[in-house]
């Protein structure tokens, strides 16, 4: 099979984007997991799907892939990138994009400088909604990880999430507490774990482990879920700076029953066609 594909990042959270309205395209997850290899393949973060929409209330349909084949139901630096990519390849004229996903409709919209905003929806807060085990939604929760007490907030964005507030992201224990809570049986279909760190009440910085990536260079859902968690617990205002160590995104929440906005850069790199087998 070969495929024609777009090599993109939102921040240096990188992905091989693939149009499959204009080529068929019919993919396994050992497949997935050979295009994201960085030695012997493409190398992304995750694996974006362009497809028709399948019905009349959006534009298209967006699949997400995880660098282990695994598909996920959100992923916000990868919209940007998506809205940049149907744009670039003339799949639409619009600025504002309706587009499907398996976690429900989400709008992009492409501003006048190149940057997209993109509406994630509401967050979710009940555990069902993570989907995380707690008996009932509390601000914040506890569990015993690696053989400590860790306090966290849970929710959903689309994806699960769980947010650690720690002193500083550069010393935090990203590599061994990251991969310890995502794979945490009370989170039945793992969790992204952001590490945040409050600057002020306009800035905040952040580190992700994502499920079936690892840390990445920027997390567009993972910002989201970070500021809500802020907001929550009163640190942060309605719009805050988001810094990750790929650069930094724009993100507005007024409050529960809100959508959250995020907007910043999405840029190609290169583009390639690959014999997959």
């Amino acid at each position: 099979m070969q495929l024609r594909f777009t090599k993109m990042h939102g921040l240096g959270n990188d992905f091989v984007v693939i149009d499959a309205i204009n080529q068929s395209v019919n993919l396994t997850a050992e497949q997935i997991r050979q295009i994201a290899d960085r030695h012997c393949g493409v190398g992304c973060d995750q694996l974006l799907l362009v497809e028709p929409s399948p019905g009349p209330e959006a534009d298209f349909h967006y699949r997400i892939f995880n660098a282990d084949g695994g598909e996920v139901e959100q992923c916000g630096n990868g919209a940007r990138c998506f809205a940049r990519f149907v744009r670039d390849k003339a799949l639409t004229d619009k600025k504002e994009i309706p587009v499907s996903t398996s976690a429900g409709p989400i709008l992009l919209k492409i501003r006048d400088n190149g940057e997209v905003e993109v509406n994630m929806g509401e967050p979710g807060f009940e555990p069902a909604d993570v989907p995380f085990d707690a008996a009932r939604r509390q601000q914040a929760y506890e569990l015993d990880v690696a053989g400590q007490p860790l306090r966290f907030h849970a929710l959903s964005m689309g994806n699960p999430h769980a947010v650690i507030l720690v002193d500083d992201v550069d010393s935090a224990p990203v590599a061994t507490l990251g991969p310890a809570l995502q794979a945490h049986p009370a989170f039945p279909e793992q969790v992204n774990v952001g590490f945040l760190q409050i600057i002020d009440r306009g800035h905040f910085r952040l580190r992700v482990f994502e499920r079936g990536a690892g840390e990445t260079r920027a997390c567009g859902s993972g910002a989201c879920a970070a500021m809500v968690a802020a907001r929550q617990a009163g640190l942060l205002n309605q719009t805050a700076e988001a810094q990750l160590r790929g650069g930094n995104l724009s993100i507005r929440w007024e409050g529960e029953g809100k959508p959250v906005f995020m907007t910043g850069p999405a840029a190609s790199v290169f583009e390639g066609t690959m014999n997959i087998s």
